[in-house]
């Protein structure tokens, strides 16, 4: 009895602990089955295994528990769902991350079936985005199936992947409309509750000829009438196509595609004038709208460069993308051939040129004259060939729905045989007009080379001027002398007449003897004593009158000589 009471101890122990360890290794693998930690930059499916329901026909993702990809997601961290590793399949996908300048083009693979005629989920409402892009949220309130015309936003999005398809690649870039421009907006999908009516647009109301393009507004299927100003826009590409138009001023250059002969004239040493003959090749820029405009004035087919100046209207743009296609559609179709025929039209028929009087002044007022074009007018005129260009291209361009600024024409390249001529002339007037100025010059050259030689020969010219006045003077000092002396012999001419009436001619001869000698003995004293002695102081007889007048002599040269033998003594 005792043995057996012992031997059943040990077996109920051994059942317990067994029991117990099951337990433990039940709550175990309960425990370990049921717990899911996911990762901070990862977002937790499910995909049910064991499921008692099946999915509705059509359907992909689980609402309520059937077999097959759950709408619930797992975010970041530790999740407690019992026998969770059992039931379920655990995927593990990254966070959707979208970065500047790009947005996610979205596909859901569930949801309501897009109704018929629309190829595209329209937009949902910013506000109800985020609300949206939870599947549960989506499915049960009627999100539908296919691409989606709403995108993501540059930022991080915890999606749903099995009902979430996310594209990102270079094609799904924002669309950036830069300063000087606009976007015309193309739809292809309409927005809900929008009354779209077609209204047909014209680029110019002043013309029937303009064209005319039906346009939409925002939010309808085609051409939206009000175009994107610059800015980021995050529209989807499958819904939008937006083509931008240059709305700043635009060149358009019409430039080479020919050969250009030119003449150039020459002056040798001996100042003749000679020509030589050369071609330059004018290629076609790469920048440039197309080649050079040929036009054919008084039979010379002469090539004519212009540029054109052109801006397109913000609100234009859509008609011009509506009718052609973009700026580029209106230059090559329609205003370059229109702009290459009113050219040679104009410069090959009439020109209206301003009047002018003989000396080539304008007339006032102003008058004018329509005569046929010349091929020097391609020069002298060539302002009132822009005008009048320009004035047609205009209309051509408004019915295009583009403005023309400015028409401006180049150089032309005249045939150098009409410009020769000229040129001679123009080279020989220039070259008569150095000739004369270089005569002037060595005029000048000379007049101051004299000047020079009349200063450095001052002094002397002076010195002669001066002996030319001192000799002017004395001739008239002794033309007065001469004169006094004629008046002095007439009186004293007269005098003697008297003397010789009075006292007879012989008388006064012997009076001017004496009167000689005694002015000579005055001169030179020394001769008194050697006349003294030759003329006696006392005459006695002979005639009274000589007489006297050697007495006069004698007493006379006693009296001179009596100081002359004092100072003498004295000595």
């Amino acid at each position: 009895m005792s043995s057996g009471k012992v031997g059943k101890v040990p077996q109920t122990i051994v059942t317990k602990v067994i029991g117990g360890g099951l337990a433990a290794f039940g709550l175990f693998l309960l425990a370990s089955t049921s717990f899911v930690f996911v990762d901070a930059n990862s977002v937790g499916h499910l995909k049910r295994i064991y499921a008692f329901k099946e999915l509705p026909p059509g359907r992909i993702i689980a609402m309520n528990g059937e077999k097959g990809p759950q709408a619930q997601i797992l975010g970041p961290g530790f999740h407690f769902i019992p026998l969770v590793r059992v039931i379920y399949d655990i995927e593990e996908y990254e966070v959707v991350t979208i970065p500047e300048g790009y947005y996610g083009q979205l596909t859901t693979l569930d949801g309501a079936a897009m109704p018929s005629g629309m190829f595209m989920a329209p937009s949902i409402p910013d506000e109800r985005v985020g609300d949206m892009l939870k599947a549960e949220t989506f499915l049960s309130e009627g999100g539908l199936r296919g691409p989606q015309e709403t995108v993501l936003k540059p930022g991080q999005y915890r999606l749903n992947r099995y009902l979430f398809d996310v594209r990102l690649d270079e094609n799904t870039t924002a669309t950036i409309i830069p300063a000087g421009h606009v976007g015309v907006v193309k739809s292809n999908v309409t927005q809900p509750g929008i009354n779209c009516i077609e209204e047909e647009v014209s680029a110019s109301q002043a013309s029937r000829e303009a064209l005319t393009v039906p346009l939409v507004p925002r939010g309808c299927v085609g051409i939206w009438k009000e175009p994107l100003f610059p800015g980021a826009y995050y529209l989807n590409r499958k819904a939008y196509d937006v083509t931008l138009v240059d709305t700043r001023v635009q060149t358009w250059e019409y430039k080479g595609g020919y050969t250009k002969r030119i003449i150039d004239l020459s002056v040798d040493q001996q100042g003749n004038i000679q020509q030589n003959e050369r071609s330059v090749s004018e290629g076609i820029p790469d920048h440039a709208a197309d080649r050079a405009v040929f036009v054919k004035v008084e039979g010379w087919d002469i090539p004519l460069e212009l540029r054109a100046l052109v801006q397109v209207d913000p609100s234009n743009a859509p008609v011009v993308v509506g009718s052609v296609g973009g700026l580029t559609e209106i230059e090559d179709r329609i205003l370059t051939p229109a702009i290459r025929s009113i050219v040679r039209n104009v410069a090959g028929a009439s020109i209206r040129v301003p009047d002018r009087d003989a000396e080539g002044n304008l007339v006032s007022p102003p008058s004018f004259t329509l005569r046929p074009t010349r091929v020097l007018d391609l020069i002298e005129n060539r302002g009132a060939l822009e005008e009048t260009i320009e004035g047609l291209i205009k209309v051509e361009g408004n019915k295009a729905g583009v403005d023309i600024r400015e028409i401006r024409l180049g150089e032309p390249a005249i045939p150098p045989e009409l410009l020769v001529s000229r040129l001679r002339v123009q080279l020989a007037d220039q070259l008569s007009t150095a000739y004369e100025r270089e005569t002037d010059a060595q005029q000048k050259r000379i007049e101051t080379e004299q000047a020079r030689s009349t200063a450095d020969e001052q002094p002397r010219l002076v010195e002669a001027q001066i002996a030319v006045q001192v000799a002017n003077q004395r001739e008239q000092e002794r033309a007065a002398l001469g004169r006094a002396e004629r008046q002095y012999l007439e009186e004293l001419a007269r005098g003697q007449r008297a003397q010789v009436d009075v006292l007879g001619q012989d008388r006064v001869a012997l009076l001017q003897a004496l009167e000689k000698l005694l002015t000579s003995l005055e001169r030179k004293p020394e001769l008194v004593s050697l006349v003294g002695k030759l003329v006696p102081n006392t005459i006695v007889g002979g005639d009274a009158g000589m007489a006297g007048a050697a007495a006069l002599i004698g007493s006379s040269l006693s009296n001179m000589q009596a100081p002359q033998a004092q100072r003498q003594q004295g000595n």
